[in-house]
């Protein structure tokens, strides 16, 4: 490991055990951060494992039902039906700070402009059936699970791209600064060891 061009002077060995002691400190902390950051990152990937299988099934499933529903009307009636929105839904996005990382929150809100109440099916019950409004009821029921998955695996992502900045931050300090630091002082320490033996003999031959 190359040490640092400096000068060897007292001085400069204050300030470099100065840097050194920042370094170290820094070093714990950002190996404590890494530490907490896989921490939550793990929680949040196997959340997002058990979210996506939940939704995935829920969705084949919904998707099968109404398929089979849809089947039962005619194609001209089904299209009219679904041809013009019932309902508005506003997505919130918010930030949360976690170990420096800023995870979207989201939230929905849903409107119903007929003002309807919520669940009901503003289209004629005649030209429908009660397994294709069942199956709607249940996919209106998944938007907070997709959201939250939303949530988690962007999480995830945000999580990944820090631990990785940060791994790189403690490699960075463990393998280059601190070895370096260390050696350059331990230089100046001998440099001016030897300087104090050279003056002392110096001072002999004086007397």
């Amino acid at each position: 490991m190359a040490r640092l061009n400096v000068k060897p002077t007292r001085m400069e060995l204050s300030n470099l055990k100065e840097r050194l002691k920042t370094a170290t400190r820094g070093h714990k902390l950002l190996k404590d951060k890494r530490d907490e950051l896989m921490r939550r990152f793990v929680d949040l990937i196997r959340e997002n494992n058990v979210l996506r299988k939940e939704v995935e099934a829920a969705l084949v499933t919904n998707m099968r039902d109404f398929v089979l529903a849809k089947s039962l009307e005619n194609t001209l009636m089904v299209e009219e039906m679904f041809a013009v929105p019932t309902k508005e839904v506003q997505l919130f996005i918010e930030t949360e700070n976690v170990m420096s990382v800023n995870v979207p929150k989201m939230h929905s809100q849903v409107d119903n402009p007929y003002g309807d109440d919520e669940g009901d099916v503003v289209y004629s019950y005649l030209a429908s059936n009660s397994e294709m409004d069942a199956t709607l009821q249940a996919m209106e029921g998944l938007v907070e699970k997709l959201l939250r998955l939303a949530e988690v695996e962007k999480s995830c992502q945000l999580m990944a791209d820090e631990i990785e900045k940060t791994r790189r931050r403690v490699n960075g300090l463990e393998y280059s600064t601190i070895p370096q630091l260390e050696e350059t002082i331990h230089y100046i320490e001998l440099k001016l060891e030897e300087a104090e033996r050279a003056n002392l003999v110096r001072i002999m031959k004086v007397k």
